[in-house]
Formats: structure tokens, C-alpha cells, sequence
């Protein structure tokens, strides 16, 4: 088993940045791979970003890829997703996933443990 607990979510204006983190605990850190994914008001959970248990491939959503950056600390069993110039579309709950395989999909349905989100808000 795997438990994630995401932090860093919050009120941001349009532009702006944040880090959300998700530490790990259970089996292994290091052999899963990682990704993030969100759910707006109204909207189906979409694809965000991915990265391999190495870090050495990383995967985002068009719509945030140059904006958001994915990195992985297997030290520090934690995973993060830096987001600069935020836009009110960016609005939504920020799931951490893992997954028992060595590479990131953006399916969801491919991720084997979920976290229990954390709210990001932009404001214009």
C-alpha cells in the first residue's frame, strides 16, 4: 500500500505561482511512478503531469505544459508540481496518483493509489 498526502493548495491571483507537494508513505517510493491530476466544478478529472520513478521522463497536458514543472525527491519520498503564471482555468482539485510501474501514463485509470486532493483557486 501506498498513502499520499498532498499540500499547498490555496488563493492565488492570476499569474501567480504555487507548489503543491504529495509525500509518500507504504512500500517503496522509489519503483512507482507519479502524476497529477485535477477535477473542476462541473468537469471530469483530467491529466496534469506525470514523471517516471527515476524523474528522468516527465509528461504534461498541453495546457500546462511551460507553465508547470514536475519533480521527484526519492530521498524525501515526496513528489512536487511547481505551477507559475496561473490562470483562473487552472482552478480545481489537485489529485497526487502513484502507480506500481516504473513509467508515468496520463490515464487515471492506470494510477493504483490516489490522494485526497488539495484545492487550488485562481483568481482573475
Amino acid at each position: 500500500q501506498v498513502q499520499l498526502v498532498e499540500s499547498g493548495g490555496g488563493l492565488v491571483q492570476a499569474g501567480g505561482s504555487l507548489r503543491l507537494s504529495c509525500a509518500a508513505s507504504g512500500r517503496t517510493f522509489s519503483a512507482i511512478a507519479m502524476g497529477w491530476f485535477r477535477q473542476a466544478p462541473g468537469k471530469e478529472r483530467e491529466f496534469v503531469s506525470a514523471i517516471s520513478w527515476s524523474g528522468g521522463s516527465t509528461y504534461y497536458a498541453g495546457s500546462v505544459k511551460g507553465r508547470f514543472t514536475i519533480s521527484r525527491d526519492n530521498v524525501k519520498n515526496t513528489v512536487y508540481l511547481q505551477m507559475d503564471s496561473l490562470k483562473p482555468e487552472d482552478t480545481a482539485v489537485y489529485y497526487c496518483a502513484a502507480r506500481r510501474q516504473s513509467a508515468g501514463t496520463v490515464r487515471a485509470d492506470d494510477y493504483d493509489y490516489w490522494g485526497q486532493g488539495t484545492q487550488v483557486t485562481v483568481s482573475s
